[in-house]
């Protein structure tokens, strides 16, 4: 009997690429991939558990697919990813209704449970991560033109705020040859983005004990046929180098973008959250990741309300953002996370003052974004065009947008998904761009 499976991934682009693995073991093992849940005979939730409103999104996937399955008999409901591995003794409690667990170092078992084979109910009270071999299959989702390449798994840092190494556990990079391999693969599917994905980019290759790097990787992918863009997420502060920066410059495949979450600015709130540089270190790399990249589009993310966050030490990040004009910033309200050191620090912030200083700052950065974005009217640059969203509007993305979480550039017309042309930019919006293609 063929089964049908069902599939609803949550959390981060690194969690993605673990569901299209488990998408593409199922496929191998003769499963047939649906689309709806009510056709499926298997559901899966791949679940995040890295704060509280993950975590709250994940039970409630999992109950919603749990009301299905109960008036369904004969479907099956498995639960994978991190909200198992950090939780999975009281999931297992909790939530009868499931029939199988598997946490992050296990997820290529998915194909055992399809058929109700034996259910592993032990706990999971560790860390563990999982990098698939070359040859274990992949079902991409989304756009054919662009892919997420995992290049590493875990975190050796210790920030006090964050719970993923003890989800994930310790860095670990993956073969040179075997990120190259799978690169290769992805090209000759046509795709011809790659966004690299990691824990803490900046530190690929320094576990291996041979030559890879982050820089030499990137030499590398640049030379693959067919791959045009390559962008760089997730890059940790510790590691960027000038060799680092220098290859992002010289290398025309790869994009001058840059996600490096700085979390804060303030000497004390860093301290306290255990971050390895101080706000004075931290302007000085941004100004000179600028100087040495020119052009180059800089993302971060910051942690407002975090314990003992005074109203002076929120002013200095207020007053940081406003000068440092970056093109995105994604802005977190702190969330008290049992297991870390944040969670029993004195001086918890309340709720209201938190949610007051994250609309303070997302309106502060809202302005900054319009201006840049304003500046861009009249130029021309290089689209990826993507196809239509919701709303059947053509749209696509610049170097300087990456997928899913920065604007898009709105086409005036139609063009061939994932072809790169050049589009002259005619208006602005908050976020977005309009702008239309020029003919070849």
């Amino acid at each position: 009997m063929t089964r049908r499976v069902y599939l609803q991934s949550l959390g981060c682009p690194k969690n993605q690429v673990d569901s299209e693995h488990m998408l593409g073991l199922a496929a191998q093992a003769g499963a047939e991939i649906v689309l709806d849940p009510a056709e499926a005979d298997v559901l899966v939730v791949n679940t995040c558990g890295f704060i509280g409103e993950a975590k709250k999104e994940s039970i409630e996937a999992i109950l919603e697919l749990a009301g299905l399955k109960q008036g369904s008999p004969g479907k099956r409901l498995i639960v994978t990813g991190c909200l198992v591995q950090r939780y999975g003794a009281e999931l297992q409690q909790s939530l009868p209704e499931v029939d199988g667990f598997l946490g992050t170092g296990d997820f290529t078992r998915l194909p055992e449970l399809l058929d109700g084979g034996p259910v592993d109910l032990s706990a999971y009270r560790h860390a563990a991560h999982l990098l698939p071999a070359a040859e274990v299959p992949r079902a991409r989702s989304g756009h054919f033109f662009s892919a997420y390449l995992k290049i590493s798994e875990g975190c050796d840092h210790r920030c006090s705020f964050c719970i993923i190494p003890q989800i994930r556990g310790r860095h670990e990079s993956r073969p040179f040859d075997a990120v190259i391999a799978e690169a290769e693969a992805l090209a000759n599917d046509g795709v011809v983005e790659l966004n690299l994905i990691a824990q803490d980019l900046t530190a690929y290759g320094r576990d291996r004990g041979d030559d890879s790097s982050l820089s030499s990787l990137l030499r590398r992918l640049a030379r693959i046929d067919g791959i045009q863009w390559v962008r760089l997420l997730y890059t940790y502060p510790r590691y960027v180098n000038d060799e680092l920066l220098d290859t992002i410059a010289g290398e025309p495949k790869v994009c001058r973008y840059i996600d490096l979450p700085l979390q804060h600015i303030s000497d004390r709130v860093l301290a306290a959250m255990r971050r390895e540089r101080s706000g004075s270190a931290l302007r000085q790399l941004v100004g000179h990741m600028r100087a040495r990249v020119p052009g180059v589009t800089l993302r971060t993310a910051f942690i407002v309300g975090f314990p003992g966050e005074s109203d002076d030490d929120f002013a200095e990040l207020l007053a940081f953002v406003r000068e440092s004009r970056f093109d995105h910033v994604g802005v977190f309200r702190y969330s008290r996370e049992e297991g870390t050191a944040a969670a029993d620090m004195a001086e918890q912030v309340p709720a209201r003052l938190k949610q007051r200083r994250y609309h303070r700052l997302m309106t502060l950065q809202a302005g900054v974004a319009a201006e840049l974005n304003r500046a861009r009217v009249g130029g021309i640059e290089p689209v990826l065009v993507c196809g239509q969203d919701g709303n059947g509007r053509w749209y696509g993305r610049t170097r300087g947008q990456a997928p899913d979480i920065d604007g898009v550039l709105y086409l005036s017309q139609p063009e061939s998904p994932g072809a790169i042309v050049p589009a002259l930019i005619r208006d602005s919006t908050t976020y977005d761009l309009e702008g239309e293609v020029i003919p070849g």
